[in-house]
């Protein structure tokens, strides 16, 4: 069903394009895309190939946007035009989640070749070292087990997967549980998985992230921006208030401390509409944070129309690899207006 639903969304995005109303006609000052990981492709299992976009498709999407006369800024400037009065150019931003090492070996040729600036989001636990992605565990569990059993509360659950369709299946919804639990779930449960079939994941969780000497490489280019993506990278609906409260003043008082420099802006952990709640963007604001990003679909409108600290994203689906829907997307005229989640706008 979600496939179809897929299909159907594509089909009704590539109908726009083709009807011409996003060169004719646009919403709001920009765009704001996301994306996690820039690699080449890879076989096998992957429950989670809409993270990805290959460095081709990087340098094509940058190309396709500057032939369309799109500004490319950063987010301190993302943050004027957004309060400012509406631009004849629109702008795009591009950021970049999670400080994965794909990013600095091959995102960022891509990105320097075309001297465009961009955002980093950072959560400070992962360069230290010590972060869990956990859902690299769980991906490498499901990949190589026709046969999965875990504690789910207090009871064990066995689960028999065998062909891809099947584990893809079960991936989604474990992944939704393990995110609907508090960080100190997620880790005990994640830690007995992966000790019944011998996943490391530490070394999984090192392996995929940049160290700070890479990050450091990064923050000496002009035109990168560092922002924080909290300590943990944790749900932060699922904690307290002074637990959430801590994760964001902590992972900016990190970033600043490694990177000697004001760390402005913020990226709420996975950014969806369940992950953070409206006293989260009323704290990204006591924390000092000029702006917030979430991963809620839309785009940036003008003259203060868009709440600075739940600014929406397009958070761009790797599967797809069309230029029209990406079009259609940062023009503004696919979606409806986003209401502002709270707090103040500037």
């Amino acid at each position: 069903m979600a496939s179809d639903d897929r299909w159907l969304e594509r089909l009704r995005l590539e109908l726009t394009w083709f009807t011409g109303q996003a060169a004719l006609r646009s919403r709001g000052a920009g765009a704001i895309l996301r994306f996690a990981h820039v690699r080449p492709r890879r076989g096998g299992f992957q429950p989670l190939r809409e993270n990805e976009i290959t460095p081709h498709f990087l340098d094509r999407a940058i190309r396709a946007l500057k032939r369309w006369k799109y500004d490319f800024l950063g987010m301190d400037e993302v943050c004027r035009r957004a309060v400012t009065l509406s631009e004849h150019r629109r702008f795009v931003a591009l950021t970049f989640d999670g400080a994965g090492k794909d990013l600095i070996d091959f995102a960022y040729p891509v990105l320097a070749r075309h001297a465009v600036p961009f955002t980093i989001y950072v959560p400070t636990a992962f360069p230290d070292g010590v972060g869990e992605a956990w859902w690299l565990g769980l991906e490498q569990v499901i990949a190589r087990e026709s046969r999965v059993s875990l504690m789910m509360g207090d009871k064990e659950q066995r689960f028999t997967v065998t062909d891809n369709a099947e584990k893809q299946a079960l991936f989604s919804f474990l992944e939704a549980w393990l995110r609907s639990l508090p960080p100190a779930d997620v880790s005990a449960a994640i830690a007995d998985l992966c000790t019944r079939y011998r996943v490391d994941l530490a070394a999984l969780s090192r392996e995929a992230s940049m160290k700070w000497e890479d990050l450091a490489r990064l923050a000496a280019d002009p035109l990168v921006t560092i922002g924080s993506a909290t300590v943990n990278y944790p749900v932060l609906a699922n904690m307290k208030d002074a637990a959430a409260l801590r994760e964001m003043t902590m992972g900016k008082a990190v970033a600043e401390a490694a990177f000697d420099r004001d760390i402005r802006h913020l990226a709420f952990p996975f950014g969806d509409r369940a992950s953070f709640r409206r006293s989260h963007v009323i704290m990204a604001e006591e924390a000092g944070f000029a702006s917030a990003v979430t991963t809620i679909p839309g785009v940036v409108d003008a003259e203060g129309r868009t709440n600075l600290r739940a600014l929406p994203r397009i958070s761009w689906d790797g599967r797809v690899r069309s230029l029209r829907i990406m079009r259609v997307l940062v023009s503004g005229v696919a979606f409806a207006p986003v209401k502002p989640t709270g707090g103040t706008t500037n």
